[in-house]
């Protein structure tokens, strides 16, 4: 018997759908975090399910698989087991009669600050939209001074109920999802967790304009075929000039996401066959002297579009993400958005701030990216003397 099914064996009353979801997690937990650890997490479990016993999400299914799936979220991220902990019980307080302090007293301090954290940002009412919005904002951005676990948790729930919101009414998820959509993905974004902020965001836009999504989808649908061809052979060139010049990395071709097209359609007032035949390219190297030699022999692939180019290596944004960014005139003038980075880079690219607190991370204090991700949230402690929240939401 392995490790997950002999955790699992001892745990009573766990449905075979149940079973399912908190086996993914263990074997998730075990790429990473010792067997000491994933005891507590399972014990987690077994409180949470018993102090949820008997709620059911509107879908029908036992309250206690909402928790998980944030969990889930969380290990994919390689978090620490502590937010792990506060993942599986982060609705314990809110939703049953269970006090904060005895969450200290079963799982420790760390624990329960995270968890109580997370529900005084669910326990905020609003007389407007505009204060919602900006109130909203402000007590996101100091719960993350405070620690930045706290939104990690926030933003993995908000990912798990949009990605559940059929059961709700048309209403509701117009609602949620214009939320996510104005609140969560910008967060996701400002924080550099890139994954997050994408399925936020196209999430949110099937909820809040389905219509447009639909059609968004097919249109892209039909042209898939087409597309595929074009950047396996762009990607291929460019894999043939890197091995050339004796340089060791990998190409991503990648698609854009259905948000990000449809942003573009409307701000830039453009048809949908202007801004799908845009292609991504992500090229991830060893050092940082390579991406700059990377750079030459692209531009020298293809010609490069003037003003396209930014370099975000020698100045980081200020989340702490780092790459180069180019666009060039591909075959029959299609335009190429290529990025080249680091593999450390690419890791901040997609975990933000998240990588700060990936388990095991190297030496927290002196990390370059997070290190300045940090220094951004430090300076809204000061910002937010400033006045209301809608001043705050503008500073």
């Amino acid at each position: 018997m392995d490790y997950a099914a002999a955790l699992l064996a001892k745990l009573p009353g766990t449905s075979p759908r149940r079973s399912k979801d908190l086996r993914r997690l263990i074997e998730t937990l075990e790429s990473y975090i010792q067997d000491d650890q994933i005891e507590q997490i399972t014990k987690a479990y077994e409180f949470g399910a018993h102090a949820h016993a008997g709620q059911t999400r509107i879908s029908g299914e036992p309250y206690i698989s909402h928790p998980v799936a944030v969990a889930q979220s969380l290990a994919e991220m390689h978090l620490d087991p502590q937010t792990i902990v506060a993942a599986i019980l982060h609705d314990v307080v809110e939703d049953t009669d269970i006090p904060v302090s005895v969450l200290k007293e079963e799982f420790g301090e760390e624990v329960a600050a995270l968890v109580d954290g997370v529900s005084k940002l669910d326990q905020m009412h609003f007389t407007n939209r505009a204060e919602a919005q900006a109130e909203s904002f402000r007590k996101m951005m100091l719960a993350m001074i405070e620690d930045i676990r706290v939104i990690l948790v926030k933003l993995a729930d908000r990912l798990h109920n949009m990605s559940t919101l059929d059961a709700m009414p048309r209403e509701k998820q117009a609602r949620i999802a214009r939320e996510t959509l104005e609140i969560y993905a910008p967060i996701a974004n400002r924080l550099g967790i890139n994954h997050l902020k994408v399925a936020l965001e196209d999430l949110g836009f099937r909820y809040l304009y389905p219509f447009r999504y639909a059609v968004l989808k097919r249109a892209l649908k039909r042209s898939k075929g087409s597309q595929r061809q074009i950047v396996k052979k762009i990607s291929e060139r460019i894999q043939i000039a890197m091995e050339e010049e004796k340089i060791f990395g990998e190409v991503h071709g990648r698609e854009k996401h259905l948000y990000s097209i449809y942003k573009k359609m409307a701000e830039k007032k453009r048809l949908l066959s202007d801004v799908v035949d845009v292609y991504g390219f992500r090229i991830v190297v060893d050092d940082v002297n390579t991406c700059y030699r990377l750079l030459g022999i692209v531009h020298g692939l293809y010609k490069p579009m003037p003003g396209r180019f930014k370099d975000y290596i020698a100045i980081p944004r200020i989340n702490g993400y780092q790459s180069l960014h180019t666009t060039l005139f591909g075959p029959k003038g299609l335009p190429l958005e290529v990025q080249i980075r680091t593999k450390d880079m690419d890791t901040v690219a997609e975990a933000g701030v998240a990588a700060h607190w990936q388990y095991k991370a190297i030496d927290k204090t002196t990390a370059g990216p997070q290190r300045r991700a940090r220094d951004w949230l430090s300076h809204l402690d000061e910002i937010q003397q400033t006045g209301t929240s809608e001043e705050f939401l503008e500073s």
